[in-house]
């Protein structure tokens, strides 16, 4: 069942998106790391051992782009998700059989002055394990469309 879409005036300032859950394991975050981020702490649980995370740790750019995930479908824009800026945190590591979600709040709803289609929405979303630790936080803005016009 494909999610109903959210226009600008569907969002109000506090309302709370939740997503569905993601499990990760050791063979997705080598996988990633392999690929986008080589580094020992996200590829070789032996040598992670004696960097800084002290064992296997997720990229922060693979958790990111979780996050991604669980974020379009959980608030699913009309037009997409379209970033416009973001600060981007990770105060803990993801680890293996992590499993995340994400929770997304918005925080200010800003119409454009100048394209009357459109405004600007800044949400935050945190990504959180199966023990509700924060894994990353983002606070991006966002590009949201109004109903009735083409995104």
């Amino acid at each position: 069942m494909k999610a109903e879409l959210i226009y600008l005036e569907d969002l109000t300032p506090g309302s709370v998106y939740k997503s569905l859950e993601h499990r990760l394991d050791a063979a997705q975050i080598r996988e990633f790391a392999q690929r986008f981020d080589p580094q020992p702490f996200h590829l070789d649980e032996d040598a992670a051992r004696e960097t800084f995370f002290a064992g296997l740790a997720a990229s922060g750019w693979h958790t990111a782009a979780i996050t991604m995930k669980l974020l379009v479908e959980s608030l699913p824009l009309a037009g997409g998700v379209i970033g416009a800026g973001s600060e981007l945190s990770w105060p803990r590591p993801t680890r293996p059989d992590d499993v995340l979600h994400v929770v997304s709040t918005i925080m200010e709803i800003t119409p454009s002055r100048s394209k009357a289609d459109r405004g600007i929405v800044t949400v935050q979303s945190d990504t959180l394990n199966q023990r509700g630790e924060l894994c990353q936080r983002s606070v991006a803005r966002l590009v949201a469309f109004r109903r009735g016009y083409s995104a």
